[in-house]
């Protein structure tokens, strides 16, 4: 089964994005914990969330997304900001367990001058804080594009984050096309290298998730900057092996083009027409 969905706004509850969802043809969704620039989340409301649940029972809606507020930065160089960020991913992964064993992705964050090692360990660290045993939620590290000071640029950035963290079983990764592209992974060219190398310095069954967007850049750019399905320089004949690769074809699928509802709609469509049942 193909599970394809995009970024829907959380303000109206979980039914709503669900029922957004299905209205578009989408059988998952992603959207923000919280409001992305700032920290205060929603109080959790259990009947939308009963109604969730057995409307997607019903509706084949099986795994979910949460993502992380841009604004969390587990290795900052500013105490208070990394402070922030531990609290806030300790309040979303509480959340999170009102609809249990699903994905909570976030950026492993900017390191900020003070070198990738150091970023690197600051992240182990809140993660080594923030996970617990009896949490159902896997927690996605995304790879990323490599601009500025990011960390979760190279697939061996993220092995040493899983290596550095205790409960490491609760972790997942998200691999985002736009991000790893403007990385230096070639996916229009050499998508089954890519994955050769990821499944031999992360493993293959740590990737849980796909972002797929096209990049507005070109290859090795480190611009991050996402583009339209077939819009930019990944193009759609390379989404087209992207969707349907073996390694890949089961894992959720969720855009984060530039879009309206209307346009995601178009985008789930094409994408529907280009998978191979």
């Amino acid at each position: 089964m193909f599970t394809i969905g995009c970024h829907l706004s959380s303000s109206k509850g979980y039914l709503n994005m669900a029922e957004t969802a299905v209205s578009i043809n989408a059988n998952t969704f992603q959207f923000f914990t919280r409001n992305p620039r700032g920290g205060a989340a929603k109080p959790i409301d259990e009947n939308d969330i009963k109604e969730f649940l057995e409307y997607s029972k019903e509706h084949g809606i099986e795994k979910i997304l949460a993502h992380a507020p841009y604004t969390l930065n587990a290795c900052a160089a500013d105490p208070s900001i990394r402070e922030f960020a531990r609290n806030t991913m300790a309040d979303d992964i509480r959340r999170m367990e009102y609809t249990p064993n699903q994905l909570y992705n976030f950026h492993p964050g900017s390191h900020v001058k003070q070198g990738a090692d150091v970023g690197i360990q600051l992240i182990c660290e809140h993660l080594n804080e923030v996970l617990y045993p009896e949490m159902t939620t896997t927690v996605l590290l995304e790879t990323m594009s490599g601009k500025g000071s990011e960390v979760g640029k190279s697939f061996e950035e993220i092995r040493q984050i899983i290596d550095g963290t205790e409960l490491s079983d609760k972790l997942g990764v998200c691999l985002d096309t736009c991000h790893v592209y403007d990385a230096g992974y070639d996916v229009v060219n050499n998508l089954d290298d890519v994955l050769d190398a990821f499944d031999r310095i992360i493993g293959i069954d740590r990737l849980k998730a796909i972002h797929i967007n096209d990049s507005k850049n070109p290859f090795e750019s480190h611009k991050d900057r996402h583009e339209v399905i077939g819009g930019g320089f990944i193009g759609i004949e390379a989404f087209e092996r992207i969707i349907n690769h073996k390694s890949l074809r089961d894992l959720p699928f969720f855009l984060e083009t530039p879009n309206e509802l209307d346009g995601y709609q178009k985008e789930i469509e094409v994408l529907r027409g280009l998978y191979r049942d």
